[in-house]
């Protein structure tokens, strides 16, 4: 009898603590025994499974989604969100709402932050983020070159401008043309010191905000002047890449045979990737291009924490790849793209 009469003052004090919402110290008063005992006795109701804590999700959420996400991407969070239909345009609406609250609650202070300029669903979250008093982010730098058709310019550098002021941190353009016409040219932009002074900080990210995109470019990127061009992205479908700044593995072969983009060989090296992950994934982004300018894979890996935003049915594939580099930390997406990543 007593275990009974232990495990009946032990139900007694988690009933008072749990559902009559008293305090610790109050229920140690009335009871006439010490804070310490009280609180030895709440980790022994759980222990003894008197209380059961049961998590009920809130109608338009996903957990098991989440969950799914998760343990087959090796994610640290995903974010799925509602939506009522498998279209654009609301996906990009509620995806940019849910990552404006995630950032607003996980941001440190002096954070350096990296951010794609060329994303719309970026530009939704930048739009439902709140000013920002207490924390306050260092930098905040602009990850691809966009130099291009002057409004799509403006609207990116805009995007940078109002984002850095919304986090308090300081603005760092990267004022060089996304694609060039040669590596010759490029090496010309990147012996400027403001454009230097912008990459330096490539590798000293904490947070690094990404989207993902599909071969097909976005309306805004195709405004910016900053794309390859319709023979050049049929040549990537045919070779295999599956997204915005991706090539497979089998076009990288197939154009290291002597195909040329942007004016310039395209045979170029792994980025430091294992055999296995060119294996796995068809995600190689377009950095490793010689024309291309902008953060490679391997500053990405260097940022504490990387985000990306993305969903849509067309962006699938690109977003499978993408995470299977193992690069991305969280992912914001939509519960039509959430199970068709997890089918």
């Amino acid at each position: 009898m007593g275990r009974i009469n232990e495990l009946r003052l032990i139900a007694r004090v988690a009933q008072m603590y749990h559902i009559e919402g008293r305090r610790q110290a109050e229920i140690a008063e009335t009871l006439r025994m010490s804070q310490a005992t009280v609180s030895r006795m709440l980790k022994r109701a759980e222990q003894e499974d008197i209380v059961r804590t049961t998590v009920i999700p809130p109608p338009g959420t996903f957990a098991d989604l989440e969950l799914a996400l998760r343990e087959r991407y090796a994610l640290n969070e995903a974010i799925v969100v509602d939506c009522s239909e498998d279209r654009d345009g609301a996906i990009m609406a509620r995806i940019g709402e849910a990552a404006a609250h995630f950032l607003e609650v996980t941001l440190q202070t002096d954070e350096v932050i990296g951010v794609s300029s060329w994303s719309q669903t970026i530009l939704r979250m930048v739009d439902n983020i709140h000013p920002m008093k207490a924390t306050k982010a260092k930098y905040l730098v602009q990850l691809l070159g966009g130099m291009g058709e002057p409004a799509a310019q403006t609207h990116a550098t805009q995007l940078i401008a109002r984002f850095a002021k919304l986090t308090g941190a300081e603005a760092r353009l990267l004022l060089v043309q996304g694609i060039s016409s040669s590596r010759e040219a490029k090496l010309v932009m990147l012996s400027d010191p403001m454009v230097r002074g912008t990459m330096d900080l490539f590798g000293r990210l904490s947070l690094a905000v990404i989207g993902i995109g599909a071969v097909e470019p976005s309306e805004l990127l195709s405004r910016s002047g900053n794309v390859f061009s319709r023979q050049e992205l049929a040549l990537l479908n045919e070779a295999g890449a599956v997204g915005d700044g991706s090539l497979s593995a089998q076009a990288k072969e197939a154009l290291g045979r002597g195909a040329t983009m942007a004016g310039t060989s395209t045979t170029t090296g792994d980025g430091g990737m294992t055999p296995e992950e060119r294996g796995q994934s068809k995600y190689l982004v377009y950095q490793y291009l010689p024309s291309r300018y902008g953060m490679n894979p391997d500053d990405l890996r260097k940022a504490e924490r990387v985000i990306a935003l993305a969903g849509g049915e067309a962006k699938t594939a690109a977003i499978a790849g993408a995470l299977k580099l193992g690069l991305i930390d969280v992912l914001v997406t939509d519960k039509f793209t959430a199970a068709r990543l997890t089918a």
